[in-house]
């Protein structure tokens, strides 16, 4: 007998978005299956995706990138992931500060939403991944596919 899980709560950090609606890199495309199926839930707030839309918009990012492809990238991401409101979710802890403030909104994102992983590439962000007491994970792409397929050995899905 199989068992169906509810959704795995995630944030994604600007990367990995890039990832998986721009780059459609191989690595990371069992995440977006995840998202695809339900498996897994994207949680955005107004700063994070300001940031996604900044990005895609900057001149200096893939000049080869038309401007229907950029759009299409941050409609895709945004009909996928669910935003939390400002003021919403639950009480955030106290987080470690990340040497990078920029990078400080998706560990507090992560928190708010009750996020079970924070997923990035970003060499800052990971350096706080083995501190005790944060309320989820912070994962590489390769470490999430890890953990999605362990646990679909484990849910039989």
């Amino acid at each position: 007998m199989t068992s169906v899980a509810p959704p795995l709560p995630v944030v994604l950090d600007t990367n990995i978005v890039l990832d998986l609606y721009v780059f459609e890199d191989p690595t990371a495309r069992p995440l977006a299956e995840a998202l695809e199926r339900g498996t897994l839930v994207a949680w955005v707030d107004d700063a994070t995706l300001a940031e996604l839309g900044f990005v895609l918009a900057s001149r200096n990012f893939q000049p080869g990138l038309g401007t229907d492809a950029r759009r299409s990238a941050l409609a895709a991401y945004r009909q996928r992931a669910r935003l939390l409101a400002e003021g919403a979710g639950g009480t955030v802890p106290e987080l470690p500060r990340c040497r990078d403030r920029d990078d400080q909104k998706f560990l507090h994102l992560a928190a708010r939403a009750g996020a079970a992983w924070l997923v990035s590439k970003d060499k800052r962000v990971l350096s706080l991944a083995d501190r005790h007491g944060l309320p989820f994970s912070i994962l590489t792409p390769r470490q999430a596919v890890a953990r999605l397929a362990a646990q679909a050995l484990v849910t039989g899905t």
